[in-house]
């Protein structure tokens, strides 16, 4: 399989809508209530806890599968670190979001990228791995500080590219320790500004301060592009 072929199919599997269609199963227009967001938080919203979890797995494994399946058929996880081969693996990734962000069937109009883009800079081993996990602890402790998990998700977004260069920096490697790290810098910018252009209404609210925190008895923008309600 050519490198086009493993981009359109990470493509269409993020283009999978799985929380408006497990949403659509159970009666509920899932673009109709809350945020309207198609993401597991907001699903969550509508049927539950427990059906969050259920497309928040699902969003994830539609980044990470293709994305691992790609590392291995292209030789990049096992050590074959050509550059232009590391370059089709991050637009295999970045396909897979993209697929999710602007899922074509439903009007080009999908999530906010959170759950897929987790599961696909994870696939990404081991640098983009290691900023992932970089990034999942500075959202932790952006939520403790900001109390808004919106401002929380784009503060870990925009550490992605900083980890990256931390990582090539310490050595990680993917393989030997002296791959190309460019295209995944690339990758985490494009990110980056992805999540800042998904989140760009609740950029708005937090500059007029109007954007609700966790825990103030009001619903909040969860990371997946639901809504959190107040415990």
């Amino acid at each position: 399989m050519n490198s086009g072929l493993w981009i359109v199919g990470a493509f269409l599997s993020g283009s999978i809508p799985f929380g408006y269609l497990i949403a659509k199963a159970k009666g509920v227009d899932i673009r109709a209530t809350g945020s309207g967001n198609i993401g597991a938080t907001n699903v969550g919203r509508a049927l539950g806890k427990r059906w969050a979890v259920v497309v928040f797995v699902l969003d994830f494994l539609k980044g990470l599968i293709p994305v691992l399946a790609a590392g291995f058929a292209l030789g990049c996880i096992t050590g074959n670190l050509l550059p232009e081969l590391v370059w089709v693996w991050a637009a295999v990734a970045l396909a897979a979001v993209l697929g999710h962000v602007f899922t074509p069937w439903l009007g080009f109009r999908g999530g906010k990228g959170i759950a897929t883009g987790s599961g696909a800079v994870l696939a990404l081993f081991p640098i983009m791995t290691i900023a992932g996990v970089i990034g999942a602890v500075v959202w932790f402790v952006s939520s403790r500080l900001t109390r808004m998990v919106s401002a929380a998700s784009i503060v870990a977004a925009a550490s992605l590219p900083v980890g990256v260069v931390i990582a090539g920096q310490i050595r990680v490697s993917i393989g030997d320790g002296r791959g190309p790290i460019t295209p995944l810098v690339a990758l985490g910018f494009v990110l980056a500004f992805l999540v800042v252009y998904t989140h760009r209404a609740n950029i708005g609210r937090i500059r007029r301060g109007q954007e609700p925190r966790i825990g103030s008895g009001k619903a909040s923008v969860g990371p997946s592009g639901g809504v959190n309600l107040p415990r």
